[in-house]
């Protein structure tokens, strides 16, 4: 069986030192005290640790490679924002003279096993993750094993948001659903109802969010509230059942905001294009078919990804450096000829 080999986690606890000082040590050794930077030197020593040199050619602007992983072709609409990233990822680092790796993984546990192979090869400098959940055991790897990574998604269910361990950029949902809320008011709508995923999903409950907080600044209560949302799986036949039940239980809704664009096409089937809807992710269907969307500005997220690559390991950029809060923006549309087409 091969030896384990030695990680920063080994080194801080010998040193008897956090992970941070460890990281510092190996990164910027000038703002650690001489006799714990000793101290963790020896400890390196004793272990064997070797880091890994990604940081510091991210650093240097002399990174080369960057791993992303190709998720499985799944159809339908909600894959349409990870392609577009994808791409904005790849432009854009072609621009800073960086390329982009890409890799395919089954599942979470799959994805680490990817991890181990490209990093042992020493073949990429760096990896950029989507879609975070809570517990997410692909960042605590990462961060175990002294890779340079930087997620598209915060890290869901952790207190510190701010964690100098872990570089993030996310699209802040809650402003973006609450502004939708906001255009369809101020157009006249009054009672704008919410169609979201089962809750326990991050991203969709802070979705969630943005709509109660527009419609309790409305003058709405928490018990009327409760009527006008509805919970469904993604999907369009979901989103269209959805908005037939929330309809036939809440009939003066007049306007219907949607967690995704995949949900929203749903109501609008529903409703046959009689009220207005906003959807969430901007995908060419809610363009094709004329309806109203959030759109994530996936370009800006690739390049904050990017940026916050080249900061990975400093110590200056823990806190509000080390991620990027991108606020999405609310395209309106009037319902085209093409909704004929899926009444």
């Amino acid at each position: 069986m091969p030896r384990r080999l030695p990680t920063v986690s080994d080194v801080a606890e010998l040193a008897g030192v956090s992970r941070q000082t460890v990281s510092n040590v190996l990164n910027s050794p000038a703002i650690v005290r001489e006799p714990t930077r000793e101290r963790v030197e020896a400890a390196i020593a004793e272990l064997g640790y070797r880091p890994h040199a990604s940081a510091r050619r991210l650093r240097t602007q002399r990174a080369s490679t960057i791993a992303v992983r190709l998720d499985p072709f799944a159809g339908g609409i909600s894959g349409a924002v990870l392609d577009r990233f994808l791409h904005a990822l790849v432009e854009r680092g072609e621009q800073r003279g960086l390329s982009v790796m890409l890799y395919t993984a089954a599942d979470a546990e799959d994805e680490i096993r990817q991890f181990r192979r490209l990093a042992d090869g020493a073949a990429v400098d760096a990896f950029v993750l989507a879609s975070t959940y809570h517990g997410d055991p692909r960042t605590e790897w990462l961060i175990e094993h002294g890779q340079a990574f930087v997620t598209f998604g915060r890290p869901w269910g952790i207190a510190d948001l701010a964690d100098p361990k872990h570089f993030w950029v996310d699209v802040d949902g809650r402003v973006g659903v609450r502004e939708a809320v906001e255009q369809l008011r101020s157009r006249g709508a009054r009672a704008v109802g919410f169609i979201g995923w089962p809750s326990g999903s991050g991203t969709g409950d802070e979705r969630r969010a943005g709509w109660v907080e527009a419609m309790r600044a409305a003058g709405f209560d928490s018990e009327r509230l409760a009527t006008m949302g509805a919970a469904a799986p993604e999907g369009v036949a979901s989103g269209r059942e959805a908005a037939l039940r929330l309809l036939a239980a809440e009939p003066r809704i007049d306007a219907l905001v949607a967690a995704s664009d995949t949900l929203a096409l749903g109501a609008l089937i529903a409703t046959g294009g009689r009220l207005p809807v906003v959807g969430f992710d901007n995908t060419p269907v809610a363009e094709a078919v004329g309806f109203s969307s959030v759109d994530q500005r996936v370009d800006e997220v690739a390049a904050a990804a990017l940026d916050l690559l080249e900061a990975v390991g400093r110590a200056e950029s823990a806190g509000a450096e080390g991620h990027r809060l991108i606020a999405p923006r609310v395209i309106m549309r009037e319902h085209g000829p093409v909704l004929d087409l899926v009444r």
